[in-house]
Formats: C-alpha cells, structure tokens, sequence
C-alpha cells in the first residue's frame, strides 16, 4: 500500500522543499504538440516544436518516475500539449501504471482524440480523465480554440462516461466576454450529467497577450453567478492539496468546483513536482530555473544522481510562484504551458 502523506511528509526518503512541503504528486508532460489553439495558451502559428531527438522516451520517463516513486510519489499526471498526440500513449501508460507505489494515475486531455483511445487508455491502466472543455456552443469552442473542434471532445467524454469512469471531471477556463456567458449551461451539464464541471481562473501561461489580466472571471464572481441560479452547499477537497474546491447543489443534483490559482492561490499545500516532455524537471509551473535530466540520463548517470537532482530542484522550490502572479504578468514567463504541462 501506497504511503499516507502524513507518513510521507515523516519519511526520510521524502521529496522536501524548505517549507516542509513534500512532493508526492508528478505532473508529467509526454508532448509539447496540441490540436488546439486555445486564445490563452498558444499562439496561433509560427511555433516550433520540440525536436523528436530531445523528448524523453518511454522508457527514461518511467525511470525518472520509478525513481520518484521510491521517494513518494504516488500520483501521476500525463499531460501535454496534448497528451493523446503521442504515439503509444497506451504502452507508456502501462509501464507508468506497473511502477510500485503509483496508486493514481490520471490524464489530463482537450478530448478531441478521446472517443477512440478511452478504452485502450483505461486498459492500461488510466484511473481517470479530466477533459478541458472551454465551451458548449460550437461556434464559441471554436472562437476559444481555434478549431472547431466541440463534436469531437464530446464524443471523447460520452466514451469516458460508457466506461464508468465518473464523474468525468470536465475543465473550465472562463474568458470574460467569450465564453463566461456560458456558466448556466455548464451548471445545467452538472447537474445532468455524469460531470464535475471545474472552473479554472485564467493563468498568465499563454503567448503574451495583453488581455489576459482583463479577460480573468474571478472564481468568487463565478460562485456568485451559480447561486444566484442554484444555492451551492462546500464539500470541501479531495485532499488538502487538491487545487479545485468542491460544492454540490443544495438538491444534491450534481457537483461544480472552482480552481482559483490566481485569486486564491494554494501553494502552501503545494505536493507537485514536474517533469517536462524534453526532461526538465521544475518544481513549480511558474518557476524561473528548471534542472535538465537527460545528460544524466543519456550520459551514464545512476539512479542516485537522478534522484539527487530532483531533490535539488525541490529544495529550491519558492513559497509559491502563484502567490507573485501580478509580478508574472508584467515579466512573462520564458516557457509557456503546453511547453510545461498544465
């Protein structure tokens, strides 16, 4: 059995900052590559691409994770770009699933190639999926996106929800004037459907646009909206270091949550480490350094010298990158979030 976080938190193999925060979360891009062109995300063209020769395989990821696992970790993450744009994703998913000590293992996708990977993803060994889903209205999905696109992911949902892997946790990111009219048909989806709709404040991680500061729908404002059309009851996180807050309806019809990343930032219960689709390990998604492992892992390195340079960079983590988010706006960021994995 997996280690409690307390019993983590004790343990001297634990992965620690400063701040006695332990790392037992691995958030782990397999690609920079997306189908989308999300307005907040990523420029529209003129991107290059991270070189095939650079991007960890198979196999060095599930060693680098492995290794963390001896360490703590007991969650991982796959994300992108978009993460089903990766050839073989069902054999990687595998070999990650087969690591001891990982208890959940979960993928984080826009759903456009769900519909026809969900099984052999969920045979692998996917514990869950949580779809991004930014509107319900074709033209609006496209607008956000870039694409259109909306078929396709609901399609990719409807094959999450076949397989029973419910509620299907289904992300938000408002964007004031665009889609922020939307949130009475996603509540209505909530209490309808098999979902946990999840609103998510817009992060200053995208191609530079000025707008972001403007266009951000605080969670709070969003809370109000909801219960002005249905009173929300808290249930609380799933642990202390879930980002998303959770509330069901007061007739108990469904359930929504808010990640407030920016408003309300949660770095203090911060358990994430990440690990990026060409090997740099980071230990927040807005810090400014970042530890390259593939010349220890293509260079002869051993088991010791991976985990000593992830504990390194752990070490370093800041109090919480989220916590100085006016200062990221002014001073962008050099790696954006496809480049990172959300």
């Amino acid at each position: 059995m997996a280690p409690t976080l307390l019993e983590t938190r004790t343990s001297p193999a634990a992965l620690l900052d400063r701040f006695g925060r332990a790392a037992t979360s691995l958030r782990l891009s397999v690609t920079d590559r997306c189908n989308l062109r999300c307005v907040y995300c990523m420029p529209e063209r003129d991107i290059t691409w991270l070189d095939r020769s650079g991007i960890l395989t198979f196999e060095e990821i599930t060693r680098v994770a492995a290794i963390l696992a001896g360490a703590g970790v007991n969650e991982i993450r796959l994300t992108g770009g978009e993460p089903l744009m990766r050839r073989d994703l069902p054999v990687l998913v595998r070999m990650l699933a087969s690591i001891p000590g990982i208890r959940d293992l979960s993928i984080t996708t826009n759903g456009i190639l769900l519909a026809g990977q969900a099984k052999a993803l969920a045979d692998a060994g996917a514990t869950r999926f949580n779809v991004h889903l930014d509107s319900l209205d074709r033209e609006t999905f496209r607008k956000a996106g870039r694409r259109d696109a909306l078929p396709h992911v609901l399609e990719g949902i409807a094959a999450v929800e076949r397989l029973g892997l419910v509620p299907v946790k289904v992300n938000v990111v408002l964007i004031r004037g665009v889609n922020d009219q939307e949130i009475p048909a996603f509540v209505e989806a909530a209490r309808t459907r098999p979902w946990q709709v999840r609103f998510i404040e817009m992060m200053p991680l995208g191609d530079g646009d000025p707008i972001e500061r403007e266009a951000l729908v605080p969670g709070a404002e969003v809370r109000r909206r909801i219960e002005a059309i249905h009173p929300l009851v808290p249930s609380g996180r799933e642990r202390a270091s879930a980002p998303a807050t959770q509330f069901r309806f007061a007739d108990g019809r469904g359930e929504v949550a808010f990640i407030n990343s920016v408003t309300e930032p949660f770095c203090a219960d911060c358990d994430r480490v990440r690990l990026t689709a060409d090997g740099m390990i980071r230990n927040c998604l807005f810090a400014r350094g970042e530890r390259d492992l593939r010349p220890i892992l293509r260079g002869g390195g051993s088991d010791a010298d991976l985990l000593a340079a992830v504990r390194g960079e752990v070490a370093a983590k800041e109090a919480g990158g989220a916590l100085e988010m006016t200062k990221v706006y002014d001073d962008r960021l050099p790696r954006k979030m496809w480049q990172i994995g959300g």
